[in-house]
């Protein structure tokens, strides 16, 4: 949960990019909470969009990034993707 979230800006990438590494290497599966959009989306086989603990959308990062269908997705992608 949120692997980066007390770390020093400096770090975030080194940590980000061991994760990476650590999943391609071995074959992982791993749940990872985090809003560093730029990594799930580079990382990720499947993400999902939690709104009021409720999923409000899921699927491959490409169709979720490329073409959100739900507005609140879209609202939030937008707001942190600028």
């Amino acid at each position: 949960d949120e692997p980066t979230s007390a770390l020093d800006p400096q770090l975030v990438g080194e940590v980000l990019s061991v994760i990476r590494d650590l999943a391609h290497e071995h074959d992982l599966t791993m749940l990872l909470v985090t809003h560093e959009m730029r990594f799930a989306r580079e990382v990720s086989d499947r993400v999902c969009f939690f709104d009021k603990g409720r999923i409000c959308e899921q699927g491959k990062p490409e169709e979720i990034f490329g073409e959100p269908k739900e507005e609140r997705t879209r609202e939030f992608l937008s707001s942190v993707l600028r």
